[in-house]
């Protein structure tokens, strides 16, 4: 049985847009592969650890991550070794300076608190990713349109792996489900 841990985004949910996408993609299109779509912490280190103990229990064959999922997707896969797809990834350095202090999650409402030891355990993640080893493990999905992050900085630091930018669109990936069968293809699900 073939794996996928999917992260979402910061301050989103298991029942994102892009999560349903996949899960249901999934289910339709695959008989031996299972896809796991947790609810991560609000917490940057309670998240870190989440992922961790999925990990460890799961054994995951592969990782997909959004945003800030994407950050996660991209330290966890070169810690493991193993491949992932990341959309409209957040990449190193990452400064989230600006959501110190109370935020809401987008898709829950809840309420939570980012500080700096928050931010700092976030840097050192990146430190150790600054520049990935192994880009064939790496497939990146980009939209020029993302009003957060900049495609042109995920597709310089994903150099050397697979990438496809899609010009126009937007942070949350418009029409992602076209990217679908290239991400089967890409983690060789059945």
């Amino acid at each position: 049985m073939t794996k996928i841990l999917y992260l979402h985004g910061f301050a989103s949910s298991a029942d994102s847009t892009k999560a349903n996408l996949i899960d249901s993609f999934i289910k339709k299109n695959t008989k031996k592969t299972k896809i796991l779509i947790p609810d991560l912490d609000n917490n940057i280190k309670n998240a870190y650890h989440q992922i961790e103990k999925i990990i460890l229990k799961e054994s995951p064959s592969s990782f997909m991550g959004s945003s800030l999922g994407g950050f996660y997707g991209i330290y966890f896969s070169e810690k493991y070794n193993l491949p992932c797809v990341n959309i409209n990834p957040a990449i190193p350095p990452l400064s989230m300076s600006e959501y110190l202090g109370e935020n809401k999650n987008y898709s829950t409402g809840d309420k939570f608190i980012i500080d700096q030891k928050q931010l700092d355990f976030l840097d050192a993640m990146g430190q150790k990713i600054k520049k990935i080893k192994k880009p064939n493990n790496f497939m990146t999905l980009v939209q020029s349109g993302d009003e957060i992050l900049d495609y042109k900085q995920a597709v310089k630091y994903f150099s050397g792996s697979q990438i496809d930018i899609t010009f126009g669109g937007n942070h949350s990936y418009e029409n992602f489900e076209s990217n679908l069968i290239k991400i089967q293809k890409f983690l060789n699900l059945h």
